[in-house]
């Protein structure tokens, strides 16, 4: 039987189990992470850690009189030992609920559905992943780590509701490693993911990755503060648009005065009409539904060609404010971004960039002033000096503090032809889900500070 299989029929036990023991007015909804992954930790081109992990973490929700406790443990798979631990909590989370007061915004799922996906992928056979990390330790100090598998998420709740989504899908997070001609440490960052493996897409990956890596052997140009033309690659502007979930299109986050968009949603400035941006589940990244159950749209337009058509609203915030809700998780984030592409080919990047600085990555990004979207961070792995559309130098380390409305508005030229799938490399507990789809991203003008 499969892991999957396996995990489906277990939640279904202790559902049916449980479920039934409820008293009137309570309510209760079982939230599981599951997932079997192949873990593989290397440097140097060896292998130092090879791991299988299988686990089901199970989260439970119990509601009665206005009223809720959540719980969290890891199931064994077996279903009596789990039955006796979910009963057990059931017990404790009535005794909670009756000394807490009543939570006015408490929302109960009232429309029973129920929905049944999965993504079937093809994992490379470890034998194959292992030689290629093998070849590759020959020449570079090719370091990272693999993870592969299967994972899982559900919902289901007293009343029926039944919600569950499985994928098989794998990452290669990896870094190749050099010495420059000053004695400096230099790397060029890489990432092939999917749900289906293709030899020849992971090579050209690599190949792609040493090109970079060999133009970081010169001796680094050091960059004064000023503004430049400046490319992003799609890895640098992934990690912006994931500032768009730190309260930015957040519904409650607006209404409370903390929503860096807080000028672009009250109209008083637009954005450029080449930059629109989606949640899409469609990606196959992510469920559509949350965790109470609530089924998102399967594409719900967040911004369209630079105006903003919608901001995620989880149940709370609409029973809070009186207004329509769309499904959106607790925290009211991004979970499936897509970035719509453009016309600049991957082919024309240097030649159209001219003379300015082509960004490979980006890293310990924050808000600077949060009220005038205004982010600062700094720049990461392979990024360089280019004149006259001509790669000349990598550069020193540079931060820059800059503000959404020049990055997505005033200062955007173009916006790549190509999007790139990005998936989420967080391994912590366990592997999670989701990702993204970008492009990269051309602006006239983009200050550097230090």
């Amino acid at each position: 039987m499969s892991f999957v299989q396996t995990t489906r029929e277990l939640l279904d036990g202790l559902g049916s189990a449980v479920f039934g023991r409820l008293a009137s007015g309570e309510e209760l909804t079982f939230n599981l992470a599951a997932e079997d992954q192949h873990y593989l930790r290397f440097n140097g081109g060896r292998v130092r850690q090879s791991t299988r992990v299988r686990q089901q973490r199970l989260a439970m929700r119990y509601q009665a009189q206005g009223r809720r406790v959540d719980f969290t443990f890891d199931l064994n798979g077996e279903v009596a030992t789990d039955l006796d631990t979910t009963l057990s909590l059931l017990h404790r989370a009535r005794v909670e609920a009756s000394v807490l007061p009543e939570d006015a915004y408490l929302t109960v799922v009232e429309q029973v559905k129920r929905s049944d996906v999965h993504h079937e992928g093809c994992l490379p056979p470890l034998n194959e992943l292992l030689a290629f990390i093998a070849e590759e330790g020959r020449s570079a100090d090719f370091t990272g780590l693999y993870a592969g598998g299967t994972q899982l998420g559900a919902t289901c709740n007293s009343r029926g509701l039944r919600h569950v989504f499985s994928t098989e899908s794998f990452f290669v997070d990896y870094s190749l490693y050099t010495v420059n001609a000053a004695g400096e440490n230099k790397a060029v960052k890489g990432l092939y993911a999917g749900r289906h493996w293709e030899s020849g897409q992971f090579l050209e990956n690599l190949r792609r990755s040493r090109e970079r890596l060999s133009l970081l052997e010169g001796e680094g140009r050091v960059i004064e503060p000023g503004n430049y033309r400046v490319y992003f690659a799609p890895a640098a502007v992934d990690a912006i648009i994931a500032l768009f979930s730190w309260g930015a299109v957040s519904y409650s986050a607006w209404k409370k005065g903390d929503s860096a968009l807080m000028k672009l949603i009250e109209e008083r400035v637009q954005l450029s009409p080449l930059f629109s941006l989606n949640e899409n589940f469609a990606l196959g990244l992510t469920p559509r539904f949350n965790s109470l159950g609530e089924v998102a749209p399967e594409i719900i337009p967040v911004i369209e060609q630079g105006r903003l058509c919608n901001l995620l609203i989880n149940s709370r915030t609409a029973r809070e404010y009186e207004v329509p809700g769309n499904a959106a998780e607790v925290g009211e984030g991004l979970r499936s971004p897509d970035m719509a592409t453009g016309t600049l080919t991957d082919a024309n990047v240097i030649s159209a960039l001219d003379t300015g600085l082509y960004i490979g990555n980006l890293h310990y990004l924050n808000w600077s002033d949060l009220q005038h979207a205004r982010i600062t961070g700094m720049t990461r792995y392979a990024c360089f000096w280019v004149e006259n559309g001509r790669i000349v130098a990598p550069i020193r380390d540079l931060r820059f503090d800059e503000t959404l409305y020049r990055i997505f508005g005033t200062e955007l030229e173009a916006v790549g032809a190509t999007a790139e799938w990005i998936m989420r490399t967080d391994t912590y507990h366990q592997r999670s889900v989701g990702g993204s789809r970008v492009p990269g991203m051309l602006l006239r003008d983009f200050r550097f500070t230090l």
